[in-house]
């Protein structure tokens, strides 16, 4: 079975900025890719990309001024368990060094990734874009959807960790008053980058003669009224996460629960311990030594919050994508009906 990578910046890349000097104080607000590097994510993920596997690889480039140029990409190799030796650092360096021997753009500019049915707001995903963004400031992570855009519409999209998240994970800080106080929400955890592609005259071209080329009937697929199986999944992968967002909720209600629990057994100590001491004052003794209170009651850790908030980052993604093909399912229906009282 093929090992998911966790992807990572390779070493001695902490040191290299993509861009020219002072790039790093401006934020990357546009990302430009070059269409021959979608075409190499759409090829990677047709060759080894199977339903839910997910295809990852590295993204080059540089940055002009607060635009993110990608002008070339190489995929990470799938390889198994048993693989052990497989170093993947090493792996990406090896390949950056070919890269600048044939003088082609070898900076590293971030990652992409594939996704199943907009499955990628994960533990994983935060991870590997802290790792980036925290060595290149301007790395960015591509989301490929390929069974959106196996229905007509490309689907890709940039997101970079907000600043104030990038804070929060340095400190390892999850509780639910650092998240807090940081303002951090499922709704504002990644920042979404425009993205424009770039073409040269001769793919745009090429692309024109393609398209009048294409057969009618490929065309009006567009048009066919059955949902397939789209949005069945869609909900079925989102009632798995307000499933996992209920049970989490359960966890962190106990905890609440044993901590409540935990002060009144405090409190009542301390009540008890206080009539103990007038009694011994009363008697002509010498009152207890006060105790550490933290020895005797240790807290209950409290339960990282930083998991309830991705789930729900995904139950939100998984509402967005049914919301969007709902609407154009409902557009074409609403087509066919004044077509069918036009005609008749």
């Amino acid at each position: 079975m093929a090992a998911r990578v966790t992807p990572s910046p390779a070493s001695g890349t902490v040191a290299v900025s993509a861009g020219p000097p002072g790039a790093l104080d401006t934020a990357v607000k546009q990302v430009q890719i070059d269409g021959l590097v979608l075409l190499k994510i759409i090829k990677h993920y047709q060759e080894e990309g199977q339903g839910s596997e997910v295809v990852q690889g590295v993204l080059l480039g540089l940055v002009v001024d607060d635009r993110l140029e990608i002008t070339n990409c190489f995929p990470f190799p799938q390889h198994t368990e048993d693989d052990a030796d497989f170093d993947e650092v090493q792996y990406q360096m090896e390949m950056m060094r070919s890269l600048r021997h044939v003088n082609i753009d070898h900076l590293h500019v971030g990652w992409y990734q594939s996704t199943y049915y907009g499955s990628f707001v994960s533990r994983a995903l935060l991870d590997s874009q802290f790792s980036y963004q925290h060595a290149i400031e301007e790395s960015v992570v591509l989301i490929y959807d390929p069974i959106k855009t196996s229905q007509g519409s490309l689907s890709l999209k940039a997101f970079r960790l907000v600043p104030k998240l990038m804070e929060i994970c340095k400190e390892k800080d999850f509780s639910a008053e650092s998240l807090k106080k940081g303002n951090i929400a499922f709704e504002n955890m990644f920042e979404e980058v425009p993205i424009v592609i770039k073409n040269s005259h001769l793919n745009t071209v090429l692309l024109w003669d393609l398209e009048q080329k294409s057969p009618v009937s490929d065309k009006h697929e567009l048009l066919n009224l059955a949902s397939s199986n789209h949005l069945e999944k869609s909900l079925q992968l989102l009632m798995d996460r307000v499933d996992e967002m209920s049970q989490d909720i359960v966890k962190f209600n106990t905890y609440l629960r044993n901590s409540s629990k935990q002060q009144q057994q405090k409190n009542q100590y301390q009540q008890r311990r206080q009539q103990e001491n007038h009694q011994r004052v009363s008697r002509g003794e010498t009152p207890l030594p006060e105790e550490d209170m933290t020895k005797l009651f240790k807290p209950p850790l409290p339960p990282s919050r930083m998991d309830s908030l991705l789930i729900a980052g995904q139950i939100n993604t998984y509402c967005n994508n049914v919301k969007e093909f709902t609407a154009q399912s409902l557009g074409k229906l609403f087509m066919a009906e004044a077509l069918q009282d036009q005609n008749s």
